[in-house]
């Protein structure tokens, strides 16, 4: 249980209230969409795992965020311009939450629609931290945002926020 406390006390620690959104981020005054449900598919790390290792001719961005991480929120618009410009090249962006169950219907899902996310999201119900982060990169302290990004020949890690051109200059690298 210590490791476990110790795993939410860096994560937790790791986000900082650091950042004002620009005009380009999220607006938090944006308006909800109204009369519309988001279907979340929730996995434990077993379900996780095959979204991780996939051997088609596509590259994925797996970016892990919650919406209580305020620099996860900050660089969201980036991994959403990112799906949009390069799904034509074969590129597909999911975004893994963090967010504890408990806030699920009352803050996950509002916070999707709310931020009109197009990219694939999905929840990670899965409290055994210390059993899955080593095994999505061993260089994972648990801090979030992070950001594993592969296909077939290479595979990279990242526990760091990104803006939209460093985001991009680490995409250009696997799509070439």
């Amino acid at each position: 249980m210590k490791p476990l406390f110790l795993l939410l006390l860096i994560t937790f620690s790791s986000c900082k209230e650091d950042a004002k959104p620009t005009a380009k981020e999220y607006n938090p005054n944006t308006a909800p969409v109204k009369n519309k449900t988001v279907d979340l598919e929730i996995y434990d790390y077993k379900g996780l795992e095959p979204f991780l290792n996939k051997k088609d001719d596509k590259t994925y961005v797996i970016n892990f965020w919650a919406t209580w991480c305020a620099p996860c929120v900050k660089e969201l618009p980036y991994f959403e311009e990112l799906n949009k410009t390069y799904s034509k090249n074969n590129v597909e962006v999911v975004l893994v939450s963090l967010d504890f169950p408990k806030q699920y219907e009352k803050r996950l899902k509002p916070f999707i629609l709310k931020h009109q996310l197009n990219s694939k999201v999905i929840a990670l119900n899965d409290v055994d931290a210390n059993a899955w982060i080593n095994k999505i990169s061993p260089d994972w302290t648990g801090a979030i945002p992070a950001t594993l990004i592969y296909n077939k020949d290479k595979r990279a890690f990242y526990e760091q926020s990104f803006n939209y051109d460093e985001l991009k200059t680490e995409i250009e690298k696997f799509i070439k």
